[in-house]
């Protein structure tokens, strides 16, 4: 009897405990409403050779827009219009894209991709202007195929890619790593 008692009190202690997992924010409460700014698109379309870069019109607009998205989605800061009535301000460049190929067929032709969107970013907070992080190459990406069951096109890996940028944004900023 002596041995379901303690093996009762193990089971409830393991139960009543969790994991510790929240999806509440990671910041100071104080920190309520974020202003994402317009991204500027620093990319250097001159230099652009082979699978290095490409242009693609408004990216830059996408990539906010889908930042923003993912904010509001995750529902920690509320998303305001004007950096005046904002606890934190994001700032981004986007400064390259990349597409490099993953995987060959046996005839030597690519037949996978994998694209990057690369910006720089800060955030920082309105009271003291200071950064409370900031990354001079933060990447979003996703890959596609060219051929098979599984092709696709590069402009919806571009946009999946934008959308795990944009993920990636929020977690950094939410979840503080």
């Amino acid at each position: 009897m002596k041995n379901k008692i303690i093996g009762a009190a193990c089971v409830l202690a393991v139960v009543f405990s969790g994991c510790g997992y929240t999806t509440r924010s990671a910041l100071p409460a104080r920190l309520k409403t974020v202003h994402v700014e317009p991204f500027k698109n620093s990319m250097d379309y001159t230099t652009a050779t082979g699978d290095r870069s490409v242009y693609f019109p408004l990216l830059e607009m996408k990539v906010r827009e889908a930042v923003i998205d993912r904010f509001l989605f995750d529902g920690n800061l509320r998303v305001v219009s004007d950096a005046d009535d904002a606890d934190l301000i994001l700032k981004g460049d986007l400064v390259d894209y990349r597409r490099n190929p993953l995987r060959y067929t046996d005839d030597d032709d690519v037949q996978e991709y994998r694209v990057q969107v690369i910006t720089k970013l800060e955030l920082l907070e309105t009271q003291s202007s200071e950064p409370l992080w900031k990354s001079g190459r933060f990447i979003g990406q996703a890959t596609y195929f060219l051929t098979g069951a599984q092709a696709s096109s590069e402009e919806n890996a571009v946009y999946e890619a934008v959308d795990d940028l944009a993920r990636r944004i929020v977690e950094r900023t939410i979840e503080n790593w």
